[in-house]
């Protein structure tokens, strides 16, 4: 038997996660980036252990994606966008967590939301690396090279810079429209300013 649990977070709980999050890209701003990654994967491998809920469960793979996409030599992150990831991933590099991960089944649930903030945040840097590593994976395929070759080859760094462009183009329309329709960031927000 499964049960549902619905969490409604108001404007004023948002705005206390932004609040942690961006505390949290503060005091990291100096850290090294292969530090942040590194602890964004030991909660990864920390949740290995553990029996969590699929909500849970499902945000935090969304974190290696994350990771992924600031180590990813052939998506060659741009440096703003790389800070903005980076930025995202500090909040995992504190042993403070609102909520202590030893508590069983809820340990978790901050770091879950958090990455849902992250996720939502970076919308556009997410759905056009996922695109990217779509298109990777099949062409490198077609083609029968090797990922290094793939991120090499000519199309790839086209498709790459195609893609990119259509990221800032849609961050771009989306801030417009957030502060066009509402005076609050609503759903439509940013953690990074």
């Amino acid at each position: 038997m499964s049960m549902r649990i619905t969490l409604e977070l108001s404007e004023t709980d948002l705005n206390h996660f932004r609040k942690i999050m961006r505390k949290a890209i503060q005091s990291h701003k100096d850290t090294d980036s292969k530090l942040i990654t590194d602890a964004a994967l030991k909660v990864l491998d920390e949740v290995k252990g553990n029996k969590v809920p699929d909500f849970i469960s499902e945000r935090l793979g969304k974190l290696k994606l994350l990771v992924d996409m600031v180590h990813d030599t052939g998506w060659a992150l741009p440096e703003k966008e790389r800070k903005n990831v980076i930025g995202a991933l500090a909040y995992f590099s504190d042993p403070q967590d609102l909520i202590p991960d030893e508590i069983p089944g809820l340990g978790f649930l901050d770091d879950a939301i958090m990455i849902e903030l992250v996720v939502r945040a970076l919308k556009h840097e997410i759905e056009a690396y996922v695109d990217f590593c779509d298109y990777r994976d099949a062409e490198t395929t077609r083609h029968k090279l090797s990922r290094e070759e793939a991120d090499r080859a000519e199309w790839l760094v086209d498709r790459r810079k195609q893609l990119q462009s259509r990221m800032r183009r849609r961050r771009g329309s989306r801030r417009r429209s957030a502060v066009k329709d509402s005076p609050k960031m609503g759903s439509s927000f940013s953690l990074f300013g």
